[in-house]
């Protein structure tokens, strides 16, 4: 049997409702000449953005599979509408980091075995253990980081230090995360709005994201002989600025009333995708 949660106090502070998420963008991104430094021109800075693409793929479909187990028991129409848009953007995320990954294997990583490690760890270990409300709420969790992530990409120029295609990828990534940032958050908050489950769900992915990445990082590295020269003068200047950030705003998601569209950071995602012709389709 289903357990039902008591409905938020309606005393509450009011939450904002489901926001509409615009049709599906195919990018169809190509990575035929990136080089393998393609960020600062550093190996390291390199290996730790590939390393999260490592993630991606896996990643995009089990947020898929852990908001539409949910869909036969929301109701309103807006949300349903959201939760469609969300699985085609987040499809699409898989094809275009898939692109991306293959790329990495030309310019000489193996990939497949960590791969191998990273679907078993993560999707045939650890996933299984959690109840489906636990696998929403870490969801929820994860698509919090990504969008700190993607307003940080879309507003401080870091970017602006990476390969074209690398960079059209992570923007264009960026601004679809802001667009369906509180889905999972709002389908989570109408099936299980415990704040237990919410913060069960956050110390869960973010340690398995955390070790994921890590490892990945690592399996990368390892690889790479390249010298391994002092980070570049901006790289270190705008690091500690970013840490900060993310951490303030990952912090954030503990608070009771968090919701994620108390952080407006939408007109970034419309800045970018109005500045490529994307807006809208």
């Amino acid at each position: 049997m289903v357990a039902r949660h008591a409905p938020p106090s309606p005393h509450a502070t009011p939450l904002p409702g489901p926001v509409s998420i615009p049709p599906v963008r195919a990018m169809g991104l190509s990575f035929e000449d990136l080089p393998r430094h393609w960020f600062f021109g550093h190996p390291v800075h390199s290996a730790v953005v590939n390393g999260l693409s490592l993630l991606f793929p896996a990643g995009e479909r089990f947020f898929i599979r852990s908001v539409k187990h949910f869909e036969d028991r929301i109701g309103d129409p807006a949300l349903r509408a959201a939760m469609r848009g969300f699985y085609g953007q987040e499809a699409h995320h898989q094809k275009e980091h898939h692109a991306a990954n293959a790329a990495f294997e030309r310019q000489g990583f193996e990939l497949a075995s960590f791969m191998r490690w990273w679907e078993r760890f993560a999707f045939e270990e650890i996933e299984p253990r959690f109840s489906p409300e636990i696998r929403l709420a870490a969801t929820a969790a994860a698509e919090h980081f990504t969008a700190t992530l993607a307003e940080v990409a879309l507003s401080d120029g870091t970017l602006d230090h990476a390969h074209p295609a690398m960079a059209a990828l992570l923007r264009w990534h960026a601004a679809e995360e802001i667009e369906h940032k509180a889905v999972a958050f709002d389908v989570l908050r109408a099936v299980d709005p415990r704040y237990r489950t919410r913060v069960i769900g956050f110390l869960v992915v973010s340690a398995v994201l955390a070790y994921g990445w890590a490892r990945a990082v690592r399996h990368l590295l390892a690889q790479d002989a390249s010298a391994r020269p002092p980070l570049p003068t901006e790289a270190r200047r705008r690091l500690p600025r970013v840490i900060k950030k993310v951490a303030l705003r990952l912090a954030d998601y503990l608070r009771p009333g968090f919701h994620p569209e108390q952080h407006d950071n939408r007109a970034l995602a419309r800045a970018y995708l109005a500045s490529i012709d994307r807006l809208t389709a």
